[in-house]
C-alpha cells in the first residue's frame, strides 16, 4: 500500500508534463524489476534504461514527424 501511494503521490507531482508521466512510468516498470530473480533482473532493468529525450526522438521517427 506504502508503495502505491508512493507511486500515486510522484505521479500527482511529476505528472503535468510527458517526460515526468515517462519518468514515473519507467521508474515503476524498474520497481517491478526488484521482483524478478536474480537472472532476470539485470535484463529486466535494461528495457527500462531509455532516456525520455531517446524515447521521443524514436516516437517522432515512427510517426514520420
Amino acid at each position: 500500500m506504502k508503495v502505491k501511494l508512493f507511486y500515486l503521490s510522484f505521479f500527482l507531482i511529476t505528472g503535468c508534463t510527458n517526460s515526468g508521466s515517462f519518468e514515473s512510468m519507467q521508474l515503476s516498470n524498474r520497481f517491478e524489476c526488484s521482483k524478478q530473480p536474480p537472472p532476470l533482473y539485470d535484463e529486466c532493468v535494461n528495457r527500462y534504461k531509455e532516456s525520455y529525450d531517446q524515447y521521443e526522438r524514436e516516437r517522432k521517427e515512427a510517426m514520420g514527424d
